[in-house]
């Protein structure tokens, strides 16, 4: 779901020795890579965590999904072969690949999918689309058949069945997959090195041997911006996939590397604590994104890589809206909105900051903009670790800046328990009414409305939709380029 850096330790930046030639370098690891990852995942469980650094390294590598989302955006069979749709768009019936196993030895079959959504959907599961999973019913219909009932029209079901969250799991490991993950995939957990890096090294007992060209893959835990920027200077990391944005400019012009620069359905935006005075208050909440220039905090949080939204959606999806227009940057009317609520200024609240740069240079540009209308904003920086639990978990914050990556989240809001405290009864029927419209241009229109309901209410500081470059050495092939999910597609990866 969210996307987040970890501190780099003195073993991350380790360095290959300066002396070895480049090319050297490259041509002694033709069967393996390194891949640099700005946040270190706080478990491999994609079934039990939110946060997006842990499908980054096991989605499609060690654990699969029935469908394959790639880099366009299009929908594959992965571990189903073939899909129908009952014209209703209710019921689907998965025809399973057959002769798979898990790399326990596990066979994969219609009852692991079973359980893999019934565990989903299950009253204690930590899931963060349980709400999906409890709306399904799963049914075996023989070895490699399953028939999935679904009580609500999700038109994008097939695209969710390919997410993290949709993992199909080996029942008697599945508890322990947060730490040592078993799946179907063509990569198996070698080691974990905590604070420092992760091996994946190639599973010689994958259904296609041939699929994946690398023998060993390793992702190297690297948040700052200046680490991250040496490690592929000093040759010991290969590839950065949404990489630190301050850190492209001085590898355009080196032959030596490519810059890859894609779009992503990601949402980058100030949060706020709906359920906390003063921000319980419309006005209040208008005032503060009022106030927000959101060019500027473009350029200081993620130099000039983005694009500004209006709501929580991004231009490129299905039925977006453009409603930049509708809480514009006015200091004026922000310094009326607060006087209209009652606010007495200064108005002190607290920032809670999450380690990646956007979040922490973007915060440096909107504490400077509140202060100009009278909100003295205290800075409070955590780590990711505390930020998923306290902020998150515990909901414990005020105001927060953070990127949302899942391209159909939409629903979060729907949801009364989570961390934004967002309730309106209006959008609530609103999205029933979108889960449940077959026809695909009545259901643009009403996420048109949603999108201008949620800016309306500033439900949320809707900031920009962030540009991820990915750096690497010329050699490397098959990175993607747009990224509709956080994820490393490792079978796509070789050397020239």
């Amino acid at each position: 779901m969210l996307k987040r850096r970890t501190l780099l330790t003195t073993a991350a930046m380790a360095a290959v020795p300066f002396a070895l030639p480049h090319a050297a370098l490259a041509q002694g690891r033709k069967d393996s890579i390194v891949l640099g990852m700005a946040l270190e995942p706080p478990g491999l469980d994609p079934t039990a965590g939110a946060a997006a650094a842990i499908a980054e390294i096991v989605q499609y590598n060690v654990l699969e999904t029935l469908t394959k989302i790639n880099a366009d955006g299009s929908v594959t069979p992965l571990l189903a072969e073939s899909w129908e749709v009952s014209p209703d768009l209710k019921t689907y019936t998965f025809k399973l690949r057959r002769g798979v196993k898990f790399q326990n030895g596990e066979p994969f079959n219609a009852q692991t999918v079973k359980f893999s959504f019934d565990r989903a959907g299950d009253a204690k599961s930590t899931n963060k689309d349980k709400r999906t999973f409890q709306n399904m019913t799963a049914q075996a219909v023989d070895e490699h058949t399953v028939v999935v009932l679904n009580k609500e029209i999700d038109p994008n079901l097939l695209f969710v069945l390919g997410q993290a969250t949709s993992v199909i799991v080996e029942p008697k490991s599945a508890e322990s997959n947060a730490t040592k993950p078993i799946g179907t995939g063509p990569y198996k957990l070698e080691s974990w090195n905590k604070g420092s890096s992760l091996v994946l090294t190639k599973w010689e007992g994958f259904r296609n041997p041939g699929a994946a060209k690398l023998a060993k893959v390793t992702f190297r835990f690297i948040s700052d911006p200046a680490a991250q920027a040496a490690s592929l200077l000093a040759g010991d990391v290969d590839a950065f996939p949404r990489a630190a944005t301050r850190i492209v400019p001085q590898f355009k012009s080196n032959p030596q590397f490519q810059v890859i620069l894609g779009g992503s359905r990601a949402k980058t935006i100030l949060a706020f604590n709906n359920k906390r005075k003063p921000l319980d208050d419309v006005r209040v909440r208008r005032a503060i994104s009022a106030a927000i220039d959101r060019k500027a905090v473009i350029e200081g949080a993620a130099d000039g890589f983005g694009v500004p939204i209006g709501s929580h959606y991004v231009p490129g999806a299905e039925g977006y809206v453009d409603t930049t227009g509708i809480n514009p940057f006015n200091v004026d009317k922000a310094k009326k909105l607060l006087a209209e609520a009652g606010v007495k200024t200064p108005l002190e609240l607290t920032m809670t900051l999450p380690p990646p740069p956007y979040a922490r240079q973007g915060g440096e540009v909107i504490v400077a903009e509140l202060a100009k209308i009278g909100i003295v904003v205290k800075v409070q920086n955590v780590e990711w670790a505390q930020w998923l639990s306290g902020t998150y978990g515990n909901k414990d914050y005020d105001l927060s800046i953070v990127s949302h990556v899942e391209p159909f989240d939409l629903g979060n809001y729907a949801k009364p328990d989570y961390y934004w405290g967002y309730q309106s009864k209006e959008f609530d029927t609103l999205f029933d009414k979108i889960k449940s419209t077959a026809s695909a241009t009545e259901r643009d229109k009403l996420l048109g409305d949603a999108q201008r309901l949620l800016a309306n209410d500033a439900a949320n500081g809707f900031l920009f939709q962030p540009q991820f470059p990915t750096v690497a050495k010329k050699g490397v092939k098959g990175l993607w380029k747009d990224m509709p999910i956080f994820a490393n597609d490792l079978s796509a990866l070789s050397w020239s």
